[in-house]
């Protein structure tokens, strides 16, 4: 379900005017928020900095897949009244109210789900959206980004104690981090001069590639391969000069949701028809959220990226 079906993420999320009624929407129809607010003691530090009291969290809005996964491995699955785009398992968020890209909110969509918590990656956006949240009624904690297995214990910890789960908050964090712990040693075990050249991009129309300090990255490091655009920070364009040069021996996307891409359509790509890669068609498509999310599925990715890259090693079985 796309936002705009729902009436959600309309281009222009705010227009000079409406954050007067806007204000008194959120006052109004979240007055009850308010009032717990005033009397919770406990309060959480969230990836702001900010001191937040989370209040009852009977009405959650989840922005982020890995947030929401969270959300929903703690028991809490329930109470989620609205989730973002990328937000697709377990297949029971697919059928709640869609606010969008994470990154692109509109704030009167948000209100209208009349949340009593927001659990935000701490990527949403964009900036101006995000100030507006935080002066409203409605108690929104930010989730850390850390593409780590610590980082993975760091968001589970801070939604754990946000939602009063703490008990189950460290059951669920050392079932994840063993879990990732095994599939990274697996894929450690591969010796250096058999590890393959893994270059990820979003999609054909625009290559743009994944470099350092990306989930992507991330993901192509622990299960074993090298990214040879770690060299450049974030995603960035990839010529057909560059891509010769990087020469990589496979390919990473995520999936369309129809079947694709097929090898056929990526190596049809002028620029990536000339890379080893294209010589074996070695293309590798895992789900977006599941590959990118850096939650509690992580490490079943890792997983099926080493074994995808490494079918014949018997340590990565």
């Amino acid at each position: 379900m796309m936002s705009g079906e729902n009436g959600f993420g309309r281009p222009g999320w705010f227009r000079p005017g409406k954050l007067a009624a806007l204000m008194l929407l959120s006052l109004s129809v979240l007055a009850p928020s308010c009032g717990f607010k005033a009397l919770a003691a406990e309060t959480v530090v969230d990836a702001l900095g900010r001191t937040v009291a989370p209040g009852p969290a009977t009405r959650i809005l989840t922005l982020g897949s890995d947030v929401t996964e969270i959300v929903d491995a703690l028991g809490a699955g329930e109470r989620i009244v609205g989730v973002d785009r990328g937000s697709k398992y377990p297949e029971s968020v697919t059928r709640k109210p869609n606010v969008g890209y994470r990154r692109q909110l509109s704030v009167e969509g948000l209100a209208g789900l009349r949340p009593d918590l927001i659990l935000a990656a701490e990527d949403s956006g964009p900036p101006e959206a995000v100030e507006v949240l935080k002066s409203l009624s409605i108690p929104i904690v930010f989730i850390p980004e850390d593409n780590s297995p610590h980082g993975i214990k760091r968001k589970i910890t801070l939604i754990a104690s946000t939602l009063g789960a703490e008990d189950k908050g460290r059951e669920l964090a050392g079932e994840v981090l063993s879990s990732f712990q095994a599939a990274a040693d697996l894929a450690s075990k591969i010796p250096p001069e058999r590890r393959k050249k893994v270059v990820f991009f979003h999609g054909l129309v625009r290559l743009s590639a994944a470099g350092a300090g990306t989930s992507a990255d991330a993901i192509i490091r622990y299960a074993g391969g090298i990214n040879p655009m770690a060299v450049v920070d974030g995603y960035k364009a990839a010529s057909e000069e560059k891509l010769i040069e990087m020469a990589p021996d496979v390919i990473l996307m995520m999936s369309d949701g129809k079947g694709g891409p097929t090898a056929d359509q990526v190596f049809g790509n002028r620029a990536l028809s000339a890379t080893p890669a294209a010589k074996t068609k070695a293309l590798v498509v895992l789900d977006g959220a599941y590959m990118i999310g850096f939650g509690p599925r992580t490490a079943d990715a890792i997983r099926d990226l080493a074994q995808a890259l490494y079918p014949e090693a018997n340590s990565v079985d």
